[in-house]
């Protein structure tokens, strides 16, 4: 059940807001940046929210498994796709199979962990708790995926052979990951741990969920992007072979 009891924000007052985000913008415009796709960026965060808001609520009144099932999809194909947004699109298409299978594998496995063992979710598919796990799972794992194939890609422009180039790409992965593990508790406070604390549940119970989410974001990025790695293994030893002198 969703929990009233944290303050809503009224619309006069989010629209402050956006404060910031116009000084930015001016910022990008006078010094000559792309500030027109940081506006569409705004834009179409501002939209997206928007109408996730109306359809979750939607979703969690109906509590229908298949619905979570579809919503899932949905979020693991995507994912999988935006994962590999940095490469042309031929090589997007040559590898996407491999961020998919990678994704799957890599996060459907954390994420039943999580949700069925450890916070005991019931009924297992409840929306209101799988499915905000899920996007954090699998937004960490297309993370975890889009950096090790852009940096496999530029190992590979510079004739690095795969097992150091895998190397390579996998400590890129997992650098803002590892990073939030040092970061969290010290210099941040993540989104769940202080959604919970705004919305009155104890900071020690909090911080529980909140090592989870860590551990749920360490494994899901680590298992995800080494998966990715080992399964184009064929693929970018092929394109390799493109850079080797005749």
């Amino acid at each position: 059940m969703i929990n009233d009891s944290i303050q809503t924000i009224p619309l006069s007052n989010l629209v402050l807001a956006f404060i910031p985000v116009v000084f930015v913008l001016v910022i990008l415009y006078r010094w000559s940046l792309a500030y027109g796709n940081a506006v569409y960026a705004v834009i179409r965060m501002l939209v997206q929210l928007l109408l996730i808001g109306y359809l979750l609520s939607y979703i969690f009144e109906a509590k229908n498994q298949w619905v979570v099932v579809a919503v899932l999809l949905i979020m693991v194909f995507v994912s999988s796709w935006i994962a590999l947004q940095t490469v042309s699109r031929d090589r997007r298409q040559q590898l996407y199979k491999y961020a998919l299978y990678s994704v799957v594998f890599g996060g459907a496995p954390v994420l039943v962990l999580m949700t069925m063992a450890v916070i005991e979710v019931e009924p297992w598919y409840q929306p209101s708790q799988v499915i905000p796990l899920a996007g954090m799972v699998f937004a960490n794992a297309m993370n975890s995926v889009a950096l090790a194939v852009e940096r496999m890609e530029a190992e590979f422009e510079r004739n690095v052979a795969y097992a150091e180039a895998r190397v390579i790409a996998l400590r890129a992965a997992m650098i803002p990951v590892i990073n939030s593990l040092f970061a969290v508790g010290l210099v941040s406070l993540p989104g769940m741990m202080t959604g919970q604390i705004l919305s009155g549940v104890s900071p020690l119970i909090a911080a529980r969920y909140q090592i989870m989410v860590m551990c749920m974001v360490f494994g899901s990025a680590g298992i995800t992007a080494a998966l990715f790695l080992i399964m184009a293994k064929r693929n970018y030893r092929n394109q390799s072979d493109l850079h080797k002198p005749v």
